[in-house]
């Protein structure tokens, strides 16, 4: 280890010591499984990873983490929660995240104060920068996010994974199920459903890293530059396998994959002036 994530990791765990206890949300993705593993090494027993359950959390992610906090020995709970059920989330607008946090903080809430712990997120300094709604339900909570104030990257994050052979070390990003739907796009269960399905298919394919977007009767396909040949291969039987979940059409962006690429609605659009090459 390097002696700038040496002291990273010094700055994280004198963060958690002076905790009296920690609830982590841990949804078995890179950053809180790394979060939970430093909480439970430096608290013990006053450590517990939470995992909130509900139809936009994947099932494959669900075993993860209950296979992950098993193997390693961490105290682990498993709670429900209901998103979808507020009007406000299931509508869909370009505030759903900081709806969905406000109900994992109210539930995560009584379980903290039950043990006198802070709630703790894995939210890292390279999340500060996009269009995270989400962060301000954590701080109208009092949520923290010792990743952030002890100044670690996602990267970091990775190569700390690594060092204490964390599964995780290089499992791609897996946001919530609802982050796949078009803004104003209603979230309801059995469309959850209907895109987790899709996922599985692609999948099936061999793609890793990529995305089915929702756009209603329209599922856009997103997978990495480099294998959208692959895609075009096999796309007349990806494509016949999401019509029968109920998609009428059924794309494949010619961009590529990229993290959070529906929020592009909520940016100023670049207007090419007449004579302007494309870039």
């Amino acid at each position: 280890m390097d002696g700038m994530l040496a002291a990273k990791t010094v700055r994280l765990h004198d963060l958690l010591k002076r905790m009296p206890a920690a609830v982590v949300a841990f949804s078995g993705g890179v950053d809180s499984s790394y979060l939970a593993d430093r909480a439970h090494a430096v608290l013990g027993p006053s450590a517990v990873a939470v995992t909130a359950v509900s139809p936009s959390l994947a099932r494959r992610e669900l075993e993860g983490a209950r296979s992950l906090a098993a193997g390693r020995g961490w105290s682990h709970l498993v709670v429900g929660t209901h998103e979808v059920a507020r009007e406000e989330y299931a509508r869909n607008a370009s505030d759903r995240c900081y709806w969905c946090k406000t109900e994992l903080y109210e539930v995560l809430g009584p379980i903290a104060r039950g043990r006198g712990a802070d709630i703790l997120v894995g939210t890292n300094i390279d999340d500060l920068g996009d269009h995270r709604p989400g962060h301000r339900a954590a701080d109208e909570h009092g949520v923290r996010a010792p990743l952030v104030e002890a100044g670690i990257s996602k990267s970091d994050v990775r190569a700390l994974s690594a060092e204490l052979g964390l599964p995780t070390t290089d499992k791609p990003a897996s946001p919530c199920l609802a982050s796949r739907f078009a803004y104003g796009i209603r979230v309801t269960p059995e469309g959850l459903r209907r895109v987790e399905e899709a996922e599985e298919i692609v999948r099936g394919y061999g793609f890793e890293v990529f995305r089915v977007r929702d756009h209603g009767d329209l599922a856009r396909i997103e997978v990495r530059r480099e294998q959208i040949g692959r895609a075009v291969e096999v796309g007349e039987e990806i494509a016949a396998h999401l019509r029968a979940l109920g998609y009428r059409y059924v794309t494949l962006d010619l961009q590529g994959f990229r993290s959070g690429s529906l929020n592009d609605v909520l940016r100023p659009p670049t207007i090419r002036r007449s004579g302007d090459r494309p870039a």
